[in-house]
């Protein structure tokens, strides 16, 4: 099974602005691109700190002091690696109650920005493409099952599992690897078993 990364799903063009940037043209760019935040980078390319929607308007309530990037910025920013996994980035957004993270390389430099948009495209991917990973990668290769003992139907990213299992014990198992797979909203476990080894 592959999970994809944070560079699998990430836009690798992204908006930025430098320190110095004025708030007007920051609003500006916000707008024009639809997006909610951009990342803030040195000469070096790397992230130095974010200016989100949140942070423009604090400082039009504020109004005080110089109004360019560095001042509004939130810093240091928090940053994804592009090795990371969709779920790693979804749980640091959730955590940090953000919409996105610029993504940085090891060197710190801005390589792309993932969004809450970006892990949105994990649950458009297609029933055929989920039902051929839990029959090839679940199934036959980490559990070594034939792909004809069970029936594994995948509908809107719905999962439902039918068809009879050596032991009770493996249920939970194939229900808890089927609900790992890319795409998957959820598991509707119709299994039964041949002997109860609970």
């Amino acid at each position: 099974m592959r999970h994809r990364s944070v560079a699998d799903l990430m836009t690798p063009n992204a908006v930025v602005v430098q320190p110095g940037t004025p708030f007007k043209e920051i609003t500006r760019l916000l707008d024009e691109y639809g997006i909610t935040a951009v990342p803030v980078v040195d000469e070096d390319e790397r992230t130095v700190g974010v200016v989100s929607e949140a942070d423009l308007l604090r400082r039009q309530t504020e109004k005080q002091g110089p109004s360019t990037a560095e001042a509004l910025m939130s810093s240091p920013a928090i940053v994804a690696r592009p090795g990371w996994s969709a779920v790693k980035a979804a749980r640091t957004m959730d955590q940090k109650k953000i919409k996105r993270l610029p993504v940085v390389d090891d060197s710190g430099r801005l390589i792309g920005v993932i969004s809450r948009r970006d892990l949105m495209q994990l649950f458009l991917r297609r029933d055929r493409a989920i039902q051929e990973e839990i029959l090839e990668d679940v199934l036959t290769c980490i559990l070594g099952l034939s792909p004809a003992a069970l029936t594994v139907d995948v509908t809107e990213g719905t999962v439902t599992l039918s068809g009879i299992l050596e032991s009770r014990s493996l249920a939970p198992v194939v229900v808890r690897l089927c609900e790992s797979v890319d795409g998957v909203v959820e598991v509707v476990d119709r299994l039964g078993f041949e002997r109860d080894d609970t």
